[in-house]
């Protein structure tokens, strides 16, 4: 069996690799100056279109993931007491999707987790190194498993798909929303996870605790795919 690693993210890496710095700031600084760091959940941006306003037929067609996307992951931790919000991003996302009949039939995403990163270089060191062990496993990928309406009206869907981190794979039900652009359409969303269910386990140092479950996040910009 493979080895279990440990997500070695947040603040206890930051703490283990930056020594002192919980010292230097106190648990409550260094809490604070971690959460207002994270960045915020999934939404869909102002400028997207009227999600009530919303019509399936219109988008009809292949799409593909477009510049301006991005994925991650936000995980809770305890720090002396102290809660603690750390997410990490990256841009480096590609993917496709195909609507057809007003339902989203095929989706596929993938995302480069050597290039997620967070305010920390050291954390993120860790995380791809001891947690994610990126080198033999650099994607997470989502695959669509099962057709998803989509009601005009509403931009709130339920995507069924596999997810595949670390190697492993499986089966998640993702809260999304849908909305339309100026360009095209925006998917937001997250999926919760427990991170012993992909071989990874988090730790508790003592002085900081890792929940064992977080979320993926994720923020999609799609356009037509050529010759569509």
């Amino acid at each position: 069996m493979r080895r279990r690693t440990k997500v070695l993210v947040g603040v206890g890496v930051g703490v283990v690799v930056l020594g002192g710095a919980v010292v230097a700031f106190g648990p409550g600084l260094y809490a604070d100056w971690n959460n207002r760091a994270a960045a915020e959940e999934p939404a869909l941006d102002a400028s997207s279109g009227d999600a009530g306003a919303l019509d399936p037929a219109s988008l009809a067609g292949d799409w593909t993931v477009a510049d301006g996307s991005y994925a991650g992951y936000r995980v809770h931790e305890v720090l002396q007491g102290e809660d603690v919000t750390v997410t990490g991003r990256t841009d480096e996302v590609t993917g496709s999707f195909t609507v057809a009949d007003g339902a989203l039939t095929e989706a596929t995403i993938e995302v480069d987790m050597a290039s997620v990163a967070t305010d920390e270089p050291p954390r993120d060191a860790y995380f791809r190194g001891d947690a994610l062990e990126v080198g033999t496993y650099p994607t997470a990928t989502f695959a669509l498993t099962s057709p998803v309406e989509l009601p005009a009206g509403s931009a709130d869907v339920e995507l069924t798909g596999d997810l595949t981190i670390h190697g492993v794979t499986q089966a998640v039900t993702v809260e999304a929303q849908v909305g339309t652009t100026a360009d095209g359409v925006q998917v937001v969303g997250s999926v919760p996870i427990t991170f012993s269910d992909f071989d990874v386990e988090a730790p508790s140092l003592g002085f900081v605790t890792v929940d064992d479950a977080g979320s993926v996040e994720f923020g999609l910009d799609l356009v037509p795919a050529s010759g569509s």
